[in-house]
């Protein structure tokens, strides 16, 4: 299967910079999907999770507030201005990407449906890590 390159960046830095097999986005429309070889297009991103399918079929989860995506033939950036990343080697470790994921949420001025959308994906992810 082919795999794109794709890189999501904050003004604190680097949050992911690898290859993916498929990448989906919380895009103002509605989430949508991007696989390697996809038309380009450019789009604002919403308060959401953004899913990375790895190489190793495992699935990566990341909370962002709000952005937006640049995507090509080969490869896909993703500019945000907030990003916790749903990951860790241990119990201690996702429960601090958990809290930081609740702040990050709480920053967010948009309440309502989107908020509980990605409060739901974010509990999903960290049952399949524990």
């Amino acid at each position: 299967m082919d795999k794109l390159k794709l890189e999501i960046l904050t003004p604190n830095g680097v949050i992911y910079n690898d290859y993916a097999l498929s990448v989906t986005l919380p895009g103002e429309e509605g989430e949508f999907g991007v696989l390697a070889n996809h038309a380009a297009l450019s789009t604002l991103l919403e308060a959401g999770v953004i899913d990375i399918e790895k190489e190793d079929k495992s699935i990566e989860s990341i909370l962002i507030n709000w952005g937006v995506v640049n995507v090509d033939e080969e490869k896909v950036i993703v500019l945000v201005e907030g990003a916790v990343a749903i990951r860790g080697e241990s119990e201690s470790a996702v429960a601090k990407a958990l809290e930081d994921a609740k702040k990050l949420i709480n920053s967010i001025a948009d309440s309502g449906p989107a908020i509980a959308a990605v409060s739901a994906k974010i509990e999903s992810a960290a049952k399949k890590l524990i």
